[in-house]
């Protein structure tokens, strides 16, 4: 149903009142998923770096150094690799919903502990599956 002129001048106004707060821009961006995905591989980029300067630098130096500072190294390398194919997992399957005016993150896919069945998980189309055999009597 469309707005009448009434209401999408306020609607307007209250867009254009929200735009020159830069408070609640903030507050907005801080919660928007591709925002965070950013964050995230930056920070995967930044440790996965780190790590493998680690490992040359420990190589380089060798003696001692090299015993501790190489396998350091390679499991910051490792872990900044894993957060990034985590970020990069968590930013495709992100999406905003709001309910009752507060806005929520919600993913989909992934992630146990969740009660019910979610749409299109697998037990949704394993029941899916049961009631179209069930219906063109393929059970036995």
């Amino acid at each position: 149903m469309p707005l009448s002129d009434h209401e999408q001048r306020l609607f307007e106004q209250i867009e254009q009142s929200l735009s020159e707060d830069p408070q609640f821009a903030n507050a907005v961006r801080a919660h928007d998923p591709a925002h965070v995905t950013r964050r995230r591989f930056i920070l995967a980029g930044v440790v996965t770096v780190i790590g493998i300067a680690a490992v040359i630098g420990t190589v380089i130096a060798g003696g001692s150094a090299a015993k501790w500072g190489a396998p350091i190294g390679a499991v910051l390398m490792f872990g900044g690799l894993i957060l990034g194919l985590w970020a990069q997992r968590r930013g495709t399957n992100v999406k905003l919903k709001a309910v009752d005016g507060k806005g929520t993150t919600r993913t989909t896919g992934g992630g146990g502990g969740s009660k019910g069945a979610k749409p299109g998980g697998f037990t949704s189309r394993m029941e899916e599956r049961w009631r179209r055999r069930r219906d063109n009597g393929d059970i036995f």
